[in-house]
């Protein structure tokens, strides 16, 4: 089978995969500020989901390497599936917090290992070849973000249509489907190779992935201080309905996966790979920080029609961001050894898990705490730390 064929194959799969967790992360968030839960309580709901990602992306990582891609990928959509049917039972406004984020932590690892044996198999189908991997990368990272946008607004349209117990058991069946297309046709020992033999080996990463790392902790930090809970409550506070809210984040989601998919565009390649790629990364780094910023001072001042500010300043910094992730993204494979790129892209995909935990809870806290200006105070403060990560990339071969 082509790598061409297989890439496509892996594609679909994440593809039906994001749109079911996109729609769950809104399903949860929207039923549950229905039953009255606070700020922070909504946050809580999902750190065992970002906090689980940690673990899965390490121990996916390694187990990809292993037992192969196909079989993880299997075992990521198994494991969505049983979330969703631990959330289905019909619950009242009693509900057990505990229960919810168990049925959460089990998604966060089917999520986490789906997307490490996923981006894994980008590395092997896409060979050596860096204008196609960057191109490959930023089509697969950019489709599913959009995936993800739609299922923000097909979680929405479950909720009302079918409610919350039915939207369950329509996203279970629809990944049942998923899960069957890859036994069919994902081959079963692809990416299959010798796994690291302690812990020691496989934190030993290389010094352009340990620090990419770094930089992708604080990135995504910053997107989910502001995007779990700060900006949905403030809009919907501000006088927008639950409809406009889902809208908003669903665009705001498919046009940042859009302009991820366009990125290898708006970048100048070099021929190692490296040389103007890291360059972008710290220039994009330091343009997110200066958006953040202009949106904390707008909050503070309290301009005119504020929301459609922050609306505006969002989508600024969502086309920023989306280049400054798909630039990531490529260069994780790029610095990434090609035996074991599962265990590499695993221990990148643990530091972005991290990233979201630490940013879901703070997305709580400093909104209950000091509301929209606290959480963009956040942001803006690890974006300054991301910028500063990226100027200690290697920018070539030998270094990294």
């Amino acid at each position: 089978m082509s790598g061409s064929r297989n890439y496509a194959i892996v594609t679909a799969a994440y593809w039906g995969f994001t749109l079911t967790d996109g729609a769950l992360r809104m399903l949860v968030l929207l039923h549950f500020y229905k039953l009255g839960y606070s700020p922070f309580t909504l946050a809580f709901l999902f750190l065992l989901y970002e906090a689980a990602g940690v673990l899965a992306n390490l121990v996916g990582g390694w187990l990809a390497t292993r037992h192969g891609i196909s079989r993880m990928l299997a075992i990521g959509l198994s494991l969505q599936i049983a979330g969703f049917l631990l959330l289905s039972p019909g619950w009242t406004a009693a509900m057990s917090v505990a229960w919810v984020v168990l049925a959460q932590g089990i998604c966060g690892v089917a999520k986490d290992l789906t997307k490490t044996a996923s981006k894994s198999a980008i590395k092997l189908t896409a060979g050596d070849a860096s204008g196609r991997l960057f191109r490959w990368v930023a089509w697969f990272t950019g489709s599913k973000n959009a995936m993800k946008g739609f299922g923000f607004f097909l979680g929405g349209l479950l909720l009302e249509a079918l409610g919350f117990r039915g939207a369950l058991w329509t996203m279970a069946a629809l990944l049942g489907c998923v899960l069957a297309g890859v036994l069919a046709f994902v081959p079963p020992l692809m990416g299959r190779a010798k796994a690291s033999k302690s812990l020691r080996e496989l934190f030993a990463k290389s010094r352009g992935v340990n620090l990419l790392a770094a930089a992708r902790v604080v990135l995504f930090g910053a997107r989910d201080v502001w995007f779990v809970v700060g900006v949905p409550v403030f809009l919907y506070s501000s006088g927008w309905t639950f409809t406009m809210v889902g809208a908003f984040l669903a665009l705001w989601t498919i046009g940042y996966g859009l302009v991820q998919a366009i990125a290898p565009s708006l970048v100048r390649r070099s021929e190692d790979g490296l040389s103007t790629e890291v360059p972008a990364a710290r220039l994009w780094s330091a343009l997110l920080a200066l958006v953040t910023i202009g949106l904390a001072t707008a909050v503070v001042l309290d301009v005119p029609s504020l929301d459609w500010v922050v609306v505006g300043g969002l989508a600024v910094f969502g086309f920023a961001f989306a280049v400054n992730s798909s630039i990531h993204s490529y260069l994780v494979l790029a610095y990434a050894g090609s035996e074991k790129a599962a265990e590499d892209v695993g221990f990148y995909y643990a530091a972005n898990a991290l990233g979201r935990f630490g940013g879901t809870l703070l997305s709580g806290l400093l909104y209950q705490w000091g509301g929209l200006f606290a959480t963009l105070c956040g942001a803006a403060t690890m974006l300054a730390v991301c910028w500063a990560v990226t100027l200690l990339l290697p920018t070539d071969r030998a270094q990294a």
